[in-house]
């Protein structure tokens, strides 16, 4: 599949998975490889951490609600961007507030602590709230694809189902339209995908399946090919025969082989369970044998992803 035609199926892409499984990695990554076929992205942080913009900038510093360019000059032709904010569920309301003429109120309910009051008040307000300012921000705001850095996949499914629950709950007012507004984004797979995140291990890859289909049956949201992440791939080591060891049975070096190859092993099986069992496209990023990921792990990635995108067939 060509790399533009992938990352302009949908306006918003949020990206679900596990903790731990580098959920926030590959929203980097996927924002670095669109942007890197000229696309103007902006990437969205929900939980007001340092970490996706270290991983686009390598600097150590949040994101704030409003935008900011991060990266510049990226594509065959300088045009492509990484943008970055972050969006909170007090922040969310206050912007509502104030473009519904409701500013000089937003300033005092945010001293006095009504606005976190107000946004928790009822299950799933918080995520309406949030869901909302992404829907006008893809609705307003000049950018080719929003890449949204979402909850772990036992939260997506409440984060997506806050905007159906609300619409049961209220029949009239504010919330009512925002609520139907939000559903009719998630609805539209032009307009909002998800794509789930796992690594090849037992755990997350049934929390993956389990995921979509709960996914694709309570909400309907379309999904985007999975990404199978810190993959550990390639040809099998040679490991000594014991004889050959005899002097040095307990060698580390030939106990690193074995769990390498084991390792390899189990990651090609559950990567091919994933593929009977859940039938998308799958994106398999590598295993980096680092410490952390940085941001030029992020921009080697990036490439990986873009090949998977090359071999995906339309």
């Amino acid at each position: 599949m060509d790399r533009s035609e992938f990352f302009g199926a949908s306006r918003v892409l949020i990206v679900a998975g596990k903790g731990g499984v580098g959920k926030t990695t590959v929203t980097a990554v996927t924002a670095r490889a669109a942007a890197e076929c000229g696309l103007r992205v902006l990437v969205v942080d929900l939980d007001d951490r340092p970490g996706l913009r270290a991983l686009v900038t390598g600097e150590e510093r949040a994101l704030t609600y409003a935008d900011e360019v991060l990266v510049d000059g990226l594509g065959p032709d300088g045009r492509g961007r990484i943008s970055g904010r972050s969006i909170q569920p007090g922040a969310a309301l206050a912007d509502y507030l104030s473009s519904h003429g409701l500013g000089r109120l937003t300033g005092r309910l945010a001293s006095t602590g009504v606005l976190e009051l107000v946004s928790s008040a009822a299950p799933g307000i918080d995520d309406l709230l949030v869901l909302g300012k992404i829907k006008q921000i893809a609705l307003v705001e000049d950018y080719d694809l929003i890449v949204v850095d979402g909850p772990p996949a036992g939260h997506a499914i409440s984060f997506l189902l806050a905007p159906s629950a609300l619409a049961d709950a209220v029949r009239l007012g504010p919330i009512r339209s925002q609520s139907d507004e939000v559903l009719a984004m998630l609805a539209d797979p032009s307009r909002c995908q998800v794509q789930l995140v796992a690594i090849p291990e037992t755990t997350p890859v049934t929390e993956l399946i389990e995921t979509a289909y709960m996914l694709e049956e309570r909400i309907g949201v379309a999904l985007a090919p999975v990404v199978v992440n810190a993959t550990d791939t390639g040809t099998p080591l040679q490991v000594p025969t014991a004889r050959a060891w005899r002097h040095a049975p307990n060698d580390p070096l030939r106990a690193a082989a074995e769990f390498r190859n084991q390792r390899r092993a189990r990651h090609a099986a559950e990567t091919a369970r994933l593929r009977t069992e859940l039938p998308l496209p799958q994106l398999v990023l590598p295993w980096l044998a680092v410490a952390a990921i940085t941001a030029a792990d992020v921009l080697q990635l990036a490439e990986v992803y873009g090949q998977a995108i090359d071999q995906v067939q339309p």
